[in-house]
C-alpha cells in the first residue's frame, strides 16, 4: 500500500485505494464462485427473501447503521456544520455500542504489533466509507505510534476509541489574544495562544469523544501508550478544494513567549502553537476494512 498524510488518508485519495483493493478481491472471489451449484443459488436466494421480510433494524450490523445514520445527519454538511443535539446524541450512542469484533478487530492484528525500528511507527488506517459529506474509518497504532498534533477546520468528528490505552492532548484558540512571531522561525513564525482541553489517558472502552469548528479540542494529538484503535466519523471530511486543509502544529509552554498576562494558576493550561510541515516520519498506510460488508457504501 502506498503512503500518505493524514489528511490524504482521510480523504479522497485513499477512498480510491480502497476501491482498487475491494474490486481486486470481488474479482478474486467471482472467479471461485463460478462453480457454484444450482442448489446453492436457490438456497441463497431464499435466504435473502427471509432477509428482505425482517425490519431493516433487525438485520442491520453497528457499522451499518451507523453508515445509515451517518447519511441523514450529515445530509447537508459543509464547512462548519453541527448537527443537531438530539443527532449527536444518536451518533454517539450509536458509536458508543460498537465494540472492536463488530469492525473485524482483534488485537492479534499484524498493524497492532510493537515496531522495531529506528523511525516512528507506522500506523494503519482502514476505510470504510467516503463522501463530500461525511467519512468514516479507523486509525490503528501500535505501541508508542503518533498521530501529531494537527487541526479539523470547519469540521465535526465524532472519536471512539475501540481498543487498548491512548493518550490524547487537544486544545482551542484562545479568545481575542493577538498572535505573536517567533523571530528564530523564518517559514512559519506566527504563534497563536490555545487553551488546553484535554490532556489524560483514555482506556476502551469508553464514551465518543466529540470535537466540533470551534471548540471541543479542535486540534489534537493522539499517542498510543498500548496497541489501540480509534473508529473516526469526520463531518464534513478534509478537503483543499473546499478550504478544509490539514495543518500541522508544533506546541510551546506558555513561558517560552510571555507576550500576554494570564494568571500564574492558569499557565499550565495554555500554549503557543505554531504550524509546522507535516513530520517527515509520520507514516500512514492504507489496509482493506475486513468488517461485515456495508450495504449502500
Amino acid at each position: 500500500m502506498g503512503r500518505a498524510t493524514v489528511a490524504d488518508i482521510k480523504g479522497k485519495g485513499f477512498s480510491e485505494l480502497d476501491k482498487e483493493t475491494k474490486t481486486n478481491t470481488e474479482d478474486t472471489n467471482k472467479n471461485k464462485n463460478t462453480t457454484s451449484s444450482d442448489s446453492r443459488g436457490k438456497k441463497s436466494r431464499r435466504q435473502q427473501r427471509k432477509m428482505t421480510a425482517l425490519p431493516a433494524s433487525a438485520v442491520a450490523h453497528p457499522v451499518q447503521r451507523l453508515l445509515n445514520a451517518c447519511k441523514d445527519v450529515f445530509a447537508s454538511a459543509g464547512t462548519g456544520f453541527v448537527p443537531s443535539p438530539d443527532q449527536i446524541q444518536q451518533l454517539s450512542s450509536l458509536l458508543d455500542g460498537i465494540q472492536p469484533a463488530d469492525v473485524g478487530l482483534t488485537p492479534q492484528m499484524p498493524f497492532f504489533s510493537r515496531q522495531v525500528t529506528r523511525r516512528a511507527p507506522i500506523i494503519t488506517y482502514l476505510h470504510i466509507h467516503e463522501c463530500e459529506r461525511f467519512s468514516i474509518g479507523i486509525f490503528c497504532l501500535p505501541p508508542y505510534g503518533v498521530l501529531p498534533l494537527h487541526n479539523h477546520p470547519g469540521m465535526t468528528v465524532f472519536s471512539k476509541l475501540l481498543l487498548g490505552t491512548m493518550h490524547i492532548k487537544s486544545y482551542d484558540w484562545a479568545v481575542d489574544v493577538p498572535a505573536v512571531v517567533d523571530p528564530s522561525q523564518t517559514q512559519h513564525p506566527e504563534v497563536r495562544l490555545a487553551k488546553v482541553k484535554v490532556d489524560s489517558d483514555l482506556t476502551a472502552p469508553c464514551k465518543t469523544s466529540i470535537l466540533y469548528p470551534a471548540d471541543g479540542g479542535n486540534m489534537h494529538c493522539f499517542t498510543a501508550v498500548t496497541a489501540c484503535a480509534v473508529l473516526d466519523v469526520l463531518g464534513p471530511p478534509y478537503s483543499d478544494r473546499e478550504g478544509r486543509h490539514c495543518t500541522y502544529y508544533t506546541d510551546h509552554p506558555f513561558t517560552r513567549f510571555p507576550a500576554v498576562s494570564v494568571p500564574e494558576e492558569e499557565k499550565d493550561k495554555v500554549a503557543w502553537l505554531q504550524e509546522r510541515e507535516k513530520p517527515e516520519d509520520l507514516v500512514v498506510v492504507g489496509a482493506r476494512y475486513t468488517g461485515p460488508e456495508i450495504i449502500g457504501n
